[in-house]
Order: structure tokens, then sequence, then C-alpha cells
């Protein structure tokens, strides 16, 4: 669990030199051209690192295996002010190292129940795999996708003053999007979390975490914001442009902790 991990990582950026082209580029976009060692370094560092968060989320409460990870919260009075709203929290998130082991260490740190919405992933036996392995770190899981009644019981879960997260850097076919700057470039970001704010009220609460040591986490919190409930058109695209430059201030301190593998 502590040293086999970034192996199998290393394996992956040489066997998948797609995702390997990819997580280059995002390197480049974070934090601008480098040399070719620093290049290779931070490429490696970043399979291996989300190598190293796969074991130990699918190990979350295994019967031989150690609880709960250890974190560290910066900013956490960003959750306290967007608590006191009594609406519930939206926390936005991004598929950075540990957003499946330190997310529900947030909110149970809060007293709070963290309900996570995510699109299905295409392999049925990895989807029960990790999706039992959240429900074992404390995380309900609700698939969404073209289901009409999926936000209902996302709705209920803030209506109960909890926490529902999504995550806002991956783009599914056919979702409602937003334009944004993100990282130099025109981006599209998931309409879903403001959309959700402007019906229920809730704050959002832009989370992120980086992994600093075996089953070590920083987590960092940003200033929550609120969605009107007649919000135009202008105010979706400010608070839209807000989470976009959140992510990209967290990245920029953390380059080699974000698993967008994608083209």
């Amino acid at each position: 669990m502590r040293y086999s991990p970034p192996v199998f990582g290393w394996a992956a950026a040489a066997l998948v030199p797609s995702a390997r082209r990819a997580v280059l580029r995002n390197l480049q976009r974070i934090r601008g051209p480098a040399a070719t060692s620093r290049d290779a370094r931070e490429v490696l560092e970043t399979f291996a690192t989300y190598a190293s968060c796969l074991a130990e989320v699918l190990s979350n409460d295994a019967p031989s295996g150690p609880r709960h990870p250890e974190t560290t919260h910066r900013n956490v009075e960003h959750v306290e002010s967007a608590r006191a709203h009594g609406k519930g929290i939206i926390m936005v998130t991004a598929h950075t190292a540990g957003w499946e082991t330190v997310g529900p260490a947030v909110a149970r740190n809060q007293g709070l129940e963290m309900m996570i919405a995510m699109q299905r992933e295409a392999d049925a036996g990895a989807r029960v795999l990790h999706d039992e392995a959240r429900k074992r770190a404390g995380i309900e899981i609700v698939h969404v996708g073209d289901d009409a009644l999926a936000p209902l019981p996302l709705l209920r879960h803030l209506r109960q003053g909890n926490v529902v997260a999504l995550q806002i850097d991956r783009v599914a076919p056919g979702m409602r999007t937003r334009d944004v700057d993100f990282l130099g470039e025109r981006t599209k970001m998931p309409e879903g979390p403001l959309r959700l704010a402007q019906v229920s009220g809730a704050p959002i609460l832009p989370v992120f975490c980086a992994r600093i040591g075996y089953r070590r986490y920083v987590v960092e919190l940003y200033e929550s914001r609120l969605v009107p409930r007649h919000a135009t058109q202008a105010d979706l695209d400010e608070v839209a442009e807000y989470l976009a430059d959140s992510l990209a201030d967290f990245l920029r301190s953390h380059p080699t902790q974000w698993f967008h593998f994608g083209g």
C-alpha cells in the first residue's frame, strides 16, 4: 500500500502514451514550459500520485487496513460561513488527489453527511468496485445522466442541511455547460452545480485536495458563492468563472495533483 502503487503508476505512464501526453499538456498549461527533465519527472509524479490515491481509496475502512486518512484543512472557516445559510452546501471539487478520501473527512469534521453526484462509469465491474469503496468511506453516491429525476435526491439531501459534492473539471456528452477562461484557454464547465445552487439556495463551496504523503492530505477551501434565485446569464457566468479561477489557483500550487488524462 505504501510503496508499490507508484510502480503501477509509472507503468501506466509508459503503456498509455495518450494519457502521458495529456498530463504533460496539463502541466504546461498550469506552470508554463519547463526543461525536459522536469516535464518527465512531474509526469511520472502525477501518475504515481494517482496510483497511490486509488490504492488508498480502495482500502478505505478495509478490515485489515487503516480507517481514515490524516488531513490538514486550510481556511476551514469557509465551511462554517457556508453552513450558516442553513441550506446545505454544494461542494464543488475536481479530479485531484484524494478527493474521494478527503471530502468525507471535511463533512465529518462539520457533522454533515456527504452525497456525491457523478456520471456512471462505463465498466460495470469498475463501478461496483469504486462505489463499494466510497460507501465504506461514508459517501452516498447518486449516478446522474439523462434521468430527469436525478436532481431530486440531491435537493432532499441539501434541504436536510447536508453536503452534495460535484466535480467541475470534466464534461460528459450532452451535458449543459458554460464557457469559462481556465488556465489560458476557453473551456467548458458543467452548469449543473450552478443550477442546483439556484434552485436550492445552497452556497457553492470550492474544495480541492492534494496528497502530501502516505494517507496524508491537505484540503484547500475557498470562499463560497451564492447563485440568486432569479440569476441572470451574467450572474451564472460570474460564479462559473469564480469556480474556474479557484481550481486554477489550486493547481498552480499543486500542478502534479490533477488527474485529467483525457485529450
